[in-house]
């Protein structure tokens, strides 16, 4: 008999949950008292009130499964919880009287109680994992106090907006055309927010939490991911203040924009999968030629210096519902002049109107060409037309460099993203007109 389907045997065994929580019930017991002890040494000014040994939750998780199996309606089972929540009660109130108001035994204890109907009542994999987040979360405690001092409170409601707009807005949301002049419906006009917002919150999270204090490059890499213009327009603005160029903070700007092409083939893929095929070549080539550049020419000029960061204070909220909403109107917006522009002026008017575009934010425009429906209009019109956005958008960029920034410290990457920006246009109109490349 192979080895999983003797493990799956055994573990289907009358006696296999017995054995299962007896053995869970006891390593929790020592996790718990590992656990006290350690948070006693971190407070050797006051003793800590303990509730039993690791026998004691050994016999919590042997009075539940037996409990279970005696009763199938599980009355004996929540007769002894209460009697387990009155005993906690007592010791809680004991607790309190010695200045302690933690509760984590008792909800621990009432964890290993459960073990007994989740071995009986649930498959084998079930036990398991709760009891190996029971083990992981205890012994996350240092962690989780370093996260709760780095973390912003605020960013707690910033995680809850988020869950809204995907997970209680979006199934509420009926999936027919609103109006025959508008190419979607709410259904996918709010599935394109949901995208760009979590492809933003994720590049927002990395770039403030994880890689705070990183290098030029790394911040351009992690920044793009976000808005690669905003990363260039705060790289721009850092150049003022340098009394020498700093090759890595061209590269920076140079490796946003390679991660604006990266975030594009994300975007095909989630809306438009059908479309992936031709998109992603010409993406991806244009996103590993522009961060290639951007490491050589980070490799050619200076080391980066410790003190290259993005400042905390110049970093912005991609999940404020007002901008959620700004988003949406925009979007349907460009789903209303695009389906008009295509009408009237076919796929002539639909390159230029790409490229006036790219002097813009591109997503509304990307997103509304992935959403939308358009019968005059093929695959190669669409992919070419956001290739061509996303190269006037490099223009826009190397516009915001030179204006902004310092042209002796960022010239490199103004030459860089004007050469991407005329590489890419050329590509989009090749790839729209049926042209390979």
């Amino acid at each position: 008999m192979k080895l999983d389907a003797l493990f799956a045997h055994l573990i289907q065994t009358d006696w296999a949950p017995f054995l299962l929580v007896t053995a869970f019930g006891f390593l929790t017991g020592l996790e718990i008292r590992e656990y006290l002890n350690q948070r006693g040494r971190d407070l050797d000014d006051s003793p800590l009130v303990k509730i039993g040994t690791a026998r004691t939750y050994t016999f919590i998780a042997l009075l539940g499964v037996i409990l279970a199996e005696l009763d199938a309606s599980l009355t004996l089972y929540l007769g002894g919880m209460a009697a387990l929540t009155i005993l906690f009660a007592i010791y809680y109130y004991h607790k309190l009287e010695h200045g302690r108001s933690g509760i984590l035994q008792p909800m621990i204890g009432l964890i290993v109680y459960s073990y007994g109907p989740a071995a009986t009542m649930m498959p084998p994999w079930f036990l398991v994992l709760e009891f190996v987040t029971v083990v992981f979360t205890l012994n996350a405690r240092p962690f989780t106090h370093r996260l709760s001092e780095r973390i912003d409170p605020g960013e707690i409601l910033t995680l809850a907006k988020f869950l809204v707009i995907a997970g209680v807005v979006l199934p509420l949301l009926p999936d027919q055309p609103i109006s025959p002049h508008i190419p979607t419906t709410p259904f996918k006009i709010w599935v394109a927010i949901v995208v760009i917002s979590g492809i933003s919150y994720a590049g927002y999270l990395l770039k403030t939490y994880f890689f705070r204090h990183s290098g030029y490059l790394l911040t351009g890499l992690i920044g793009g991911l976000y808005s690669s213009t905003a990363t260039t327009v705060v790289l721009a603005r850092r150049s003022l203040g340098q009394a020498r160029p700093d090759a890595t903070l061209n590269a920076g700007i140079i490796a946003a924009t390679g991660m604006m092409y990266l975030r594009l083939i994300l975007l095909v893929a989630f809306l438009k999968w059908s479309l992936l095929g031709l998109a992603w070549p010409v993406l991806l080539a244009f996103g590993v030629l522009s961060i290639g550049l951007a490491l050589i020419v980070a490799r050619i000029g200076q080391e980066g210096r410790d003190d290259d960061r993005i400042a905390a204070a110049e970093k912005a909220n991609p999940l404020e519902l007002g901008v959620a909403l700004v988003f949406a109107l925009i979007f349907v917006a460009m789903l209303i002049l695009t389906q008009q522009v295509i009408s009237r002026f076919g796929d002539a008017g639909l390159e230029i109107l790409s490229f006036l575009v790219g002097f813009a934010d591109i997503d509304p425009f990307v997103l509304s060409l992935l959403n939308g429906e358009y019968a005059d209009i093929g695959d190669h019109q669409l992919i070419g037309a956001i290739v061509i956005a996303a190269g006037s958008n490099n223009l826009l960029k190397g516009l915001f460099a030179l204006s902004l920034g310092k042209w002796r410290n960022i010239g490199a990457s103004v030459i860089a993203l004007i050469l991407l920006a005329a590489l890419t246009i050329g590509a989009g109109i090749a790839i729209s007109r049926g042209i390979s490349i």
